[in-house]
């Protein structure tokens, strides 16, 4: 399902250009390494610096997890790919040109599938197509706030492999370019080709946003540059949406260019007027030659290829019964759908459902409360698969499960081992809970009367009883039963 998104009478035409990171240990095109965060320009060799006589040499993992992106956008991959120079100046760029990939990018046409407005009543699902992603080195970094009243030059990040990622200008509103940002963060780090942590600007957006009546030719497109953040994203688009509607309204025109965003304005200004490739004088570099890429290894490649998040959430739905929205939780990132995986392995495909409420409700909820992600949780999946499995032979009961959860969250020790020397072990034997039971009602005759009369919130007063009195061992669905017979 899709939808038709109308602003004022205007339809919003998006295009994204991603610019990711990959996570190789050294750069592009040199042995220096790719490490954040080091003290500034400590990581640029004479490749980086362009000094003289240099030449490029071709980091081969950079190719194979440019592939990888390529089969996870099902698209056309060019086995057959070449390096250009791309001129023009800027301080952090020594080489006066960029080398990138013009006419024979390494991955062409593909396509990925988003959920827009997800979780909500307007949910729907959109293809978004790809025009193409291809390879080039990323520039240094301009600092502004390092030198009192000077620009200060970092070239540590200077030759960082990139995937530039160009989609179609499929998106008709923040929204759905959010929603398509979203989706490609998850598959890079699914693959394992990037960490994309967005605040050290491993994953960056260009959007590129115009506006036009229904069915009228494309209008002036306006490029937002350098957005780094979800949230930016949509504001810096909504406010772009906004700027350029009501200047037309207004009778005038728009003017191509890149424009910046200004979160605490709220706010898109213009940075310059829009270059066009040949501005760029794009020429194949002499100093790299065209990579060719055999069919034994685009095969090597994709028979290491992970299950892809869709494919997984499928199977989760199908192979294990799933609902469509535990599933698409449980697959927000690869390692935590590997986590309630190896949960499930261990307690059994029956109780896939019981697995996913602990991962989804206690597990994420204590990560989230105390800022871990999955990789660093307290209580491994092994653990975790040995409580639910002591909840499913009634050995403890779901409310005594969650004390012996936090003692797992604050230690190393096995849920066996808490259930033994806490003593919470649930009591089973019939004959123990009945005289609990017998006792409770003897004293609570009124509330066995509201009951009679047909109060039903008594009968869970007594059940609250029953359990205060044994100290909440005793097991729950024994309570209901003896109390229901004792009393009829």
């Amino acid at each position: 399902m899709t939808q038709n998104l109308l602003i004022d009478g205007y339809e919003v035409v998006i295009g994204l250009e991603i610019h990711c990171q990959l996570n190789t240990n050294t750069k592009i095109f040199s042995p220096a390494s790719t490490e954040f965060g080091q003290a500034p320009n400590t990581q640029a060799n004479i490749v980086d610096l362009a000094l003289p006589g240099v030449l490029p040499v071709l980091n081969k993992e950079v190719v194979e997890k440019a592939l990888k992106f390529g089969m996870g956008v099902n698209a056309k991959l060019g086995q057959m790919n070449a390096f250009d120079r791309k001129n023009y100046f800027y301080p952090d760029l020594p080489k006066g040109y960029q080398i990138s990939q013009m006419a024979h990018p390494i991955v062409g046409e593909g396509y990925i599938d988003i959920v827009v407005n997800e979780g909500e009543k307007n949910e729907y699902t959109k293809r978004i197509g790809i025009t193409r992603a291809h390879l080039e080195e990323d520039a240094g970094k301009s600092v502004h706030d390092a030198v009192p009243h000077m620009t200060g030059v970092d070239l540590n990040r200077a030759g960082t492999p990139l995937i530039e990622i160009v989609s179609e200008p499929d998106m008709r509103s923040a929204a759905e370019a959010v929603a398509y940002v979203k989706a490609i963060h998850q598959l890079v780090t699914w693959l394992g080709i990037s960490d994309a942590i967005m605040a050290e600007g491993s994953f960056r957006c260009d959007c590129n946003v115009s506006v036009r009546k229904p069915n009228a030719p494309l209008g002036t497109r306006c490029e937002l540059k350098n957005l780094n953040s979800f949230r930016f994203i949509e504001r810096a688009i909504t406010v772009e949406i906004e700027r350029q509607i009501d200047l037309i309204e207004d009778g005038g025109e728009v003017v191509q260019a890149t424009r910046l965003y200004d979160p605490e304005k709220d706010e898109t200004r213009s940075m310059r007027e829009k270059e066009e490739a040949n501005d760029y004088r794009y020429f194949p570099d002499p100093d790299l030659l065209p990579v060719h890429i055999d069919d034994e290894t685009i095969a090597q490649i994709r028979a290491n290829m992970p299950e892809l998040p869709t494919a997984r959430r499928e199977r989760f739905m199908g192979e294990l019964g799933l609902p469509e929205y535990d599933s698409r939780i449980l697959t927000a990132n690869r390692e935590l759908a590997d986590f309630y995986e190896n949960v499930v392995e261990k307690v059994g495909k029956a109780h896939a459902k019981i697995s996913a409420n602990w991962v989804m409700g206690d597990l994420l909820g204590s990560l989230n409360k105390n800022d871990l992600t999955i990789n660093n949780s307290p209580i491994s999946a092994e653990r975790l698969a040995g409580l639910i499995a002591r909840i499913l032979d009634n050995t403890i009961s779901g409310k005594i499960a969650k004390e012996v959860f936090g003692y797992l969250w604050e230690s190393d020790k096995t849920a066996d081992d808490i259930i033994n020397e806490k003593g919470l072990k649930q009591e089973t034997d019939t004959g123990a809970i009945k005289a609990i039971v017998e006792e409770v009602l003897k004293n609570n005759q009124a509330m066995v009367d509201e009951y009679k009369s047909g109060k039903e919130k008594a009968f869970n007063g007594l059940v609250g009883q029953v359990m205060k009195a044994s100290k909440g061992k005793a097991n729950p669905a024994q309570v209901n039963q003896l109390l229901k017979e004792l009393i009829n």
